[in-house]
């Protein structure tokens, strides 16, 4: 029997057979392959693998919409468009609880963490569970998108297609971004916003090395889906406002009230899930509340159904009126001759107050799908609010005589609200640009994502995505210097040869282990081993010498406060800023319950920092 060299389990004899397979074919790699030509070859296959699992999963989520459709809503049932999307998200739950047993949420914030603790490393049931999850949330009508499931989607493939071919690390973290890549090329058809999502969404630093095969996976993800879907854009436009130079400061009046929208969008969504993640807590509660909220929100607001794409194609296209299809404000406007009276007022103050209470509540519908169990991205919901929120401006300003074109308004607002939420101003004007083939628009399309990005960041330094793992100092960003402080652990600059002394301890006794330490500070700790204060040598100094104070003074009267306490589980950027603040050059380290752990000086902190720079700055 032998031992696998890959986890360790033992083999039989097919199984040796395998693996020295492998081992011969990885020597062969590296004899006659260069790992620079390696890498281009690995993201030929990320991009294409990428843009497979991506057509599948939106032919998953079509057959199950043709499934409802066509065996469910078919007879005029259309209260099945209540129930769906609960059969969906408990099917979704279930596969993850019983089947995953892992969780497959926030799927671009696990890519992000996976880079930022440089371990590059995602689960390989990510290939294909995030597939499925989704599939099934969105088919039967969860309101959220399947872009941030195939992004990871993507990036696991990249992970462990590197690992397979036992890649370092740096290049692990490579591939993760040409899956990313790939993963948005494929399901938008869009190869430049492929490149700049990875860019400016994943953090990737930009050079000749890691351009390359971004690009080729981004370019051949997107090749794959032209051949598979056409090349058709994915809303396509049926006229072309032109841009006018006159409307530049309505356009930057878009961009500001996008700026603001994707503050709410960020906030809320994140306050709504820490909510119901530390409120709800059994999963069956979840499927019943997140269900029912969800059930009564598209009862009210039908639009909130799936992903939203259709009433973005209307919105972009002039045909407004169709959002409000099988909903209750179209019921009763049909019964007070609302065609007719279209052009009036009222009637177009009804239709604004119907948009924005659904702008209002988009947020609310995708927490109560994911909060309750399924499986799907912000994209989607941030394209749709958009539009929304170009369209309701455009008319505004309409009532007020200003003469804007709806149409562009829509299409411009789905870039200004994507650039706010994502922190992501080019990947806004890239990927609207190429979403709907809209490329006349350029100029207003960077106004508006940049006037909204640079709104938000007045407000909200770090994307919904980047949130979680700032607040926990897990991130990296394009700053080198703050790149390097958040790789430094606790545990890497912990220092714990300091001899511990206790306040009942007396001078003489005190004397005794000052002679046998190479330190000259004493943590006090009490008997369960909770710091207490310090000692200092230079503060017992002038008394240590005389033997009658001996018995005296104790160390609880001659100890003191220590400058500040470090937690252990504090990021280093926050106890730099301490010892900054402090002036201290010693601080001493407790865990959650003030039990000492032991001291963390700042030289032992710059020596540390110098090591990691040396080796980033090598990356």
């Amino acid at each position: 029997m032998t031992v696998s060299p890959i986890n360790g389990e033992t083999l039989d004899g097919r199984g040796k057979t395998m693996t020295q397979f492998y081992d011969r074919m990885i020597e062969w790699r590296e004899r006659h392959l260069s790992e620079k030509h390696l890498v281009l070859l690995l993201s030929f296959f990320v991009g294409a693998f990428s843009a497979t699992a991506a057509a599948l999963l939106k032919s998953f989520i079509h057959l199950i919409q043709r499934f409802v459709e066509t065996q469910l809503i078919a007879g005029g049932h259309t209260w099945w468009y209540l129930i769906t999307p609960v059969i969906g998200i408990t099917l979704a739950a279930l596969f993850v609880k019983y089947i995953v047993r892992d969780d497959i949420s926030h799927g671009i914030t696990k890519i992000l963490y996976a880079i930022s603790q440089r371990k590059s490393i995602i689960k390989a049931h990510n290939m294909w569970s995030s597939v499925v999850g989704s599939a099934l949330t969105i088919g039967f009508g969860g309101s959220v998108g399947a872009e941030a499931p195939i992004v990871l989607t993507g990036a696991a493939i990249g992970s462990n297609l590197a690992k397979a071919f036992r890649l370092d690390q740096k290049t692990m973290m490579l591939m993760i971004g040409c899956g990313a890549a790939g993963a948005i090329g494929g399901i938008f058809k869009a190869p430049i916003a492929g490149l700049v999502f990875t860019l400016e969404v994943l953090m990737m630093d930009l050079t000749m090395t890691s351009v390359a095969p971004l690009l080729i996976s981004s370019v051949t993800a997107t090749a794959i889906s032209y051949i598979l879907t056409g090349t058709d854009p994915m809303f396509p436009l049926k006229a072309a406002e032109p841009f006018l130079v006159q409307r530049i400061p309505w356009y930057l009046v878009l961009g500001a009230m996008c700026g603001f929208v994707s503050l709410y969008f960020t906030r809320g969504m994140n306050r709504l899930e820490q909510w119901m993640k530390h409120n709800v807590r059994s999963i069956g509660l979840k499927i019943l509340i997140g269900g029912l909220t969800l059930s009564v929100l598209i009862f009210l607001f039908p639009p909130l159904y799936g992903e939203g794409y259709d009433v973005i194609h209307q919105l972009i296209n002039g045909d407004s009126l169709t959002a409000l299809k099988n909903s209750p404000l179209e019921k009763y406007l049909a019964t007070t001759d609302f065609y007719a009276q279209l052009s009036t007022v009222n009637t177009q103050l009804i239709i604004l107050a119907y948009f924005i209470a659904i702008i209002l509540v988009k947020i609310v519908a995708s927490v109560a799908t994911n909060g309750a169990g399924g499986v799907g991205g912000i994209f989607a919901p941030s394209l749709f609010m958009g539009a929304i929120v170009g369209f309701v401006t455009a008319r505004i300003m309409n009532l007020f005589g200003l003469a804007v074109p709806e149409t562009s308004f829509a299409l411009v607002g789905m870039a200004g609200l994507m650039s706010g939420v994502m922190h992501a101003p080019l990947t806004g004007i890239f990927l609207i640009a190429e979403l709907t083939g809209g490329y006349h628009l350029f100029m207003p399309l960077m106004i508006v994502s940049v006037i909204s990005y640079l709104t938000i960041m007045l407000f909200e330094p770090h994307s919904l995505y980047a949130m979680r793992l700032a607040q926990k100092g897990e991130l990296l960003t394009h700053n080198k210097d703050r790149n390097v402080l958040t790789l430094l652990k606790m545990d890497h600059v912990l220092e714990t040869d300091f001899i511990t002394v206790s306040p009942e301890m007396t001078l003489g006794q005190l004397v005794k282990v000052i002679s046998e330490s190479k330190r000259n500070i004493f943590p006090v700790i009490d008997k369960e081993g909770h710091l207490k204060g310090i000692l200092l040598l230079d503060e017992v100094r002038n008394i240590m010498f005389q033997p009658r104070l001996y018995n005296r003074f104790t160390v609880g009267r001659l100890m003191t406060s220590p400058a500040a306490i470090l937690r252990f589980d504090q990021p280093m950027e926050k106890v730099m800023e301490t010892f900054e603040d402090t002036g201290a050059w010693n601080l001493p380290v407790v865990d959650q319950d003030r039990r000492y752990l032991g001291f963390v000086s700042k030289s032992k902190i710059f020596n540390s920092y110098r090591n990691v720079l040396v080796h980033f700055s090598e990356e």
